[in-house]
């Protein structure tokens, strides 16, 4: 008897390329099972392993020569600095996240990605990760049983736990701003409606959260996105977002006196700084003692915490408290400065700042001369929102704070979306979804 294939619905095939990437932050979903590497990346070095495959076996160039040179640039440095490290495991372990975060990741987005459509799928998949990451924090921050923070165990973490405090932070500020850059596009009515709706939803976890890094990161880029998509609809978002505000702050209580507090704890960094910010000035100073000990190449990768000691204030604690969420009260040494750019300049030295920094200036000046070129009557204007607005938010938050923890695998997907957005070749006229709607098989290979 033969067998007849039957072929898959239409839509459903044409989603298939992308769900390597979606699988990423839906396996970031799952509650982490401890220290190393978890699911997501393990996944992200199999999905990386597959574009290698699939390129051989189709012979054809992964990228453009300018997406080789803008992705491959932070390589020289990391690599000089990896010589520089204490130990050949050590060096190849920190050369091995950084590639993975800031060059092989994003090179297999862009490769995978065929057109807007799978663009904005893998964009929802951000929205649902931040919206199951939130509700389980909204939850631990009801019942009690979050992280530990002041004494009481309310910070929301969702499955990420008291180890990443700012696993879920990143993955609900993510969300929000593939949220906010959908529903400023000029997708169909609905498709915005419930981006907007999905926005003002995650706002209540971000606030949970009681990361400052990220409120500010978020304001920010939202801020910009909404001047993006121009005056009338930055009024309308603007009474939304205020009337959802008076109804979380005053009808629902979330303006709590821990969460007012630590709003007012952004101003008084200089006044009157508490022991975390004490904490990240002592490791920023010991960072540029680093830096200033070896400017050019920097001490070497995952060698921070042996040189901590040397270069810190008398200011700084032993550790930060751990307990809440699942875990026993202890004392977590502070191995980073909490700082991407200082991390690397302490580290890397101005030769790895400057690789791994021009990478990324590269990356937002074509995304944003991709984004004008669609800002009046193009298609495409939900995609630059969202890839423009990922990059800022990127690029604001590593002022406060780096990369670790297996949240970090998120960074990657994001700059690859970035990198499709500002690298990818234009799309041919007549194959352009003209009114941002996902589902056209045929749009193929390109923005």
């Amino acid at each position: 008897m033969s067998h007849v294939l039957v072929p898959l619905p239409r839509r459903a095939a044409a989603l298939v390329p992308v769900l390597p990437l979606v699988a990423v932050p839906a396996l970031l979903a799952l509650p982490l099972p401890g220290d190393g590497a978890g699911p997501a990346d393990v996944v992200s070095a199999l999905v990386v392993g597959y574009c290698v495959v699939r390129l051989l076996r189709e012979r054809r160039r992964p990228l453009t020569p300018v997406a080789a040179v803008v992705l491959g640039l932070p390589v020289a440095g990391l690599a000089l600095a990896a010589m520089g490290a204490a130990t050949p495991a050590a060096g190849l372990g920190g050369l091995g996240r950084y590639l993975q975060v800031f060059v092989l990741v994003p090179a297999a987005v862009l490769v995978l990605l065929r057109g807007r459509a799978d663009f904005r799928v893998l964009a929802w998949s951000f929205v649902g990760l931040g919206l199951w990451q939130g509700a389980v924090g909204v939850h631990q921050y009801v019942t009690g049983t979050g992280a530990s923070y002041r004494g009481e165990t309310v910070r929301a973490v969702g499955t990420f736990g008291a180890q990443d405090v700012m696993g879920m932070a990143t993955a609900v500020s993510l969300g929000l701003v593939c949220a906010a850059g959908i529903a400023l596009g000029r997708g169909p009515v609905r498709q915005r409606a419930v981006a907007a709706g999905c926005a003002l939803v995650l706002a209540l976890p971000l606030a949970l959260s009681f990361s400052r890094g990220a409120w500010i990161a978020t304001a920010l880029t939202c801020t910009v996105q909404l001047a993006l998509a121009g005056l009338r609809r930055a009024l309308k978002a603007v009474a939304v977002v205020a009337a959802a505000a008076v109804v979380l702050m005053g009808g629902f209580g979330v303006g709590t006196a821990m969460l007012e507090q630590r709003i007012g704890s952004i101003a008084a960094v200089t006044d009157a700084p508490d022991q975390s910010v004490v904490d990240r000035y002592a490791l920023w100073a010991a960072a540029v003692g680093m830096w200033h000990e070896r400017p050019l190449t920097g001490v070497g990768l995952k060698n921070f915490p042996e040189h901590r000691d040397a270069h810190a204030a008398l200011a700084l604690s032993s550790g930060s408290d751990i307990g809440g969420a699942g875990e026993t009260y202890h004392r977590q040494p502070l191995l980073s400065p909490h700082s991407m750019y200082l991390l690397v300049l302490s580290e890397q030295g101005l030769v790895g700042l400057l690789s791994l920094a021009g990478s990324w200036l590269a990356l937002l000046v074509c995304a944003v001369r991709a984004l004008a070129r669609v800002r009046r009557h193009g298609p495409g204007f939900d995609c630059a929102l969202v890839a423009c607005g990922l990059l800022l938010w990127q690029l604001t938050d590593f002022v406060y704070g780096d990369i670790g923890g297996p949240s970090t695998v998120l960074t990657g997907l994001a700059l690859g979306l970035v990198a499709w957005w500002a690298l990818a070749r234009d799309e041919p006229a007549d194959t352009a979804d003209r009114a941002g709607a996902p589902g056209r098989v045929e749009e193929a290979v390109t923005r």
